[in-house]
């Protein structure tokens, strides 16, 4: 072999070396912010939603059933499924996916317009016209 080739790829080794780190380093920086961030942010939000969950809030299970919060201790909670007020499961906080707070579903709902009478008797005009 041609002792010039082997001197260059020897002295290129040490900076590829280098490059490889800084590739990989970036490679675990884009991993980190499209996958381990979002998920960790996900799980602080479902942990501060669990904790502030009461007696009273509408929650759908993992399981995808709606029941409404009877009990809540430190672990565990009792929610009630149905309208006969016979089905109290317990069960785990980490099974519940979704919470309606109570307090959110007692919103006065949109008032319907009341149609304005000059519209009204515009459209009798148009029918007595017809």
């Amino acid at each position: 072999m041609n002792p010039v080739l082997l001197q260059a790829a020897s002295a290129g080794g040490g900076s590829g070396m280098i490059m490889m780190v800084v590739y990989m380093v970036i490679i675990f920086g884009v991993m980190y912010f499209l996958m381990i961030r979002p998920q960790r942010k996900e799980q602080k939000r479902m942990a501060s939603l669990l904790s502030s969950m009461e007696v009273g809030d509408t929650v759908v299970t993992s399981g995808g059933f709606y029941g409404t919060v009877i009990q809540v201790s430190e672990e565990d909670c009792i929610v009630e499924f149905g309208n006969n007020r016979n089905c109290r499961i317990p069960m785990r906080k980490s099974a519940i996916v979704e919470i309606e707070k109570a307090s959110d579903g007692t919103a006065d709902p949109t008032p319907t317009p009341v149609p304005d009478k000059n519209e009204k008797n515009d459209k009798n005009a148009k029918n007595e016209k017809k």
